[in-house]
């Protein structure tokens, strides 16, 4: 079993053209998707944006995105030892990498 997971993170956000990075991240047996996308905003990549708010017990989903086409959360899904494609939610509007617009219309902040 190969000790490193491969994360091709769709890069970019809505006002330019996006585009997939490839990123390398040691793999351990039991560390979730959102352990690899951590070690890379502090080992390799601070610029990357994501979301997440775990101090709420693994209940915020904010770090839902997609998995290989599927809609995950972050916190739970597996990190494996293979290539893994993660991109943002298709259905939200795009904000920047990872990071798609959560909050309902009535209840989002507008600065005046």
């Amino acid at each position: 079993m190969s000790n490193v997971a491969t994360l091709k993170i769709w890069r970019g956000d809505a006002r330019e053209a996006g585009r997939f990075a490839h990123y390398e991240v040691p793999f351990e047996p039991g560390q979730s998707v959102l352990d690899g996308l951590r070690w890379l905003r502090v080992n390799k990549d601070p610029s990357l944006a994501m979301r997440f708010s775990c101090i709420n017990a693994n209940a915020c989903k904010e770090c839902m995105i997609q998995l290989d086409g599927e809609t995950v959360y972050a916190c739970t899904a597996r990190l494996e030892p293979r290539e893994m494609t993660l991109t943002p939610l298709p259905n939200k509007t795009l904000i920047r990498d990872l990071v798609t617009e959560i909050a309902p219309p009535s209840e989002r902040f507008v600065a005046s």
